[in-house]
């Protein structure tokens, strides 16, 4: 199997955010941004209204929103996630954060699923500054991720679980009718195969890291190329440092994306 890692960098140019900060702002910042979602499901009034500059802008495709009209818009979706038996379930994932001692950008991945069980996904981005010791948030853009955008987040996905030796996220992700190529052995295998190496495997996966990343969709299928490096100890506890340049088919099945078939080949040079 093709272990697969995808980091989305995002293209943006901010004046202020040009020096990054410390690891432990960086989590305070993400757990902020977690307590903002929190706060609109519940409608937390006073924690928004502190959260929100007053010079606080929304750009969207729907125009332009300030603080009053944002925090407003946030106690109409708390109203309507406390009417609903089955609210919708919000997921936020794929923090890329950077910061200044007085300004940030936070980025990350934003998925609704509603009471279909099919997801939605979106990416958000945040433009904070730190005014009177506290961060507050002065502008928000979002946008629904592209085909081609939910692929990649998937390659990321992929890595996880298999850093993490999570079996279900390969039941619910490889179609039922997926191959795979070795790049070590050229050796093919099905889903069922690579579930049952993935929970007898002693294998370990320390670092990931895929670079030369391609996607390219053509209706309801996919298909991303990159490189992937990735270092670890193997079955006889062996250190090893390995790159493979690979080939992932994604085809989408009842509103969802599943691994098709995956193949790799060693880069030796």
């Amino acid at each position: 199997m093709r272990n697969g890692i995808f980091l989305l960098v995002a293209a943006f140019v901010c004046s202020v955010a040009v020096a990054d900060c410390p690891d432990a702002e960086k989590m305070k910042l993400e757990q902020l941004d977690r307590a903002w979602g929190a706060a609109t499901e519940k409608g937390d009034r006073q924690f928004l209204t502190a959260l929100y500059a007053d010079d606080y802008e929304d750009v969207g495709l729907a125009g332009r929103m300030g603080k009053t009209a944002a925090v407003a818009a946030a106690m109409r979706t708390s109203e309507q996630v406390r009417a609903n038996p089955n609210p919708p379930k919000q997921i936020y994932d794929h923090y890329i954060i950077s910061c200044t001692p007085v300004s940030a950008l936070v980025t990350h991945r934003s998925t609704t699923i509603g009471a279909s069980g099919q997801p939605q996904y979106f990416r958000s981005v945040h433009a904070l500054e730190k005014r009177g010791g506290n961060w507050v948030v002065v502008s928000n853009a979002g946008h629904a991720l592209t085909p081609a955008g939910e692929v990649l987040y998937m390659e990321h996905d992929w890595s996880d679980a298999d850093r993490k030796r999570d079996v279900a996220w390969f039941e619910r992700n490889l179609g039922d009718d997926y191959s795979g190529i070795s790049s070590r052995t050229g050796a093919l295998s099905t889903k069922q195969q690579e579930i049952a190496d993935l929970r007898s495997s002693k294998r370990t996966v320390d670092s990931a890291k895929a670079s030369d990343l391609v996607v390219r969709v053509e209706g309801n299928t996919a298909v991303v190329t990159g490189v992937y490096h990735t270092t670890g100890k193997d079955e006889q506890a062996k250190a090893y440092d390995r790159k493979t340049r690979f080939t992932d088919v994604y085809v989408k099945r009842d509103g969802r994306w599943q691994v098709l078939t995956s193949q790799g080949t060693l880069i030796t040079q």
